[in-house]
């Protein structure tokens, strides 16, 4: 999970100190609203099959594979608590 910073300025700066916290939540909320927005209308809708087929033949195997390759990274590092 991702962490914005809230009402915090994105840098510390003098000049990003004058502008209240909740404007730039309402900043951060605004750009990210209308990027997903834009990235919604942008890319294709997928039918329940396709999404489906993807769960199964890309995301599982993915995961899968993303998990044993953790483990034998921990494994090997020895970073087990």
């Amino acid at each position: 999970i991702l962490f914005f910073g809230g009402w915090l300025p994105p840098m510390d700066l003098p000049l990003f100190h004058m502008i209240p916290g909740f404007m730039w939540m309402i900043l951060k909320i605004s750009f990210f609203l209308f990027i997903f927005l834009w990235v919604r209308a942008s890319l294709p809708r997928y039918r329940y099959d396709q999404l489906m087929r993807l769960g199964w033949k890309v995301f599982l195997p993915f995961t899968l594979i993303f998990f044993v390759l953790q483990a034998s990274f921990m494994t090997h590092f020895d970073l087990l608590p």
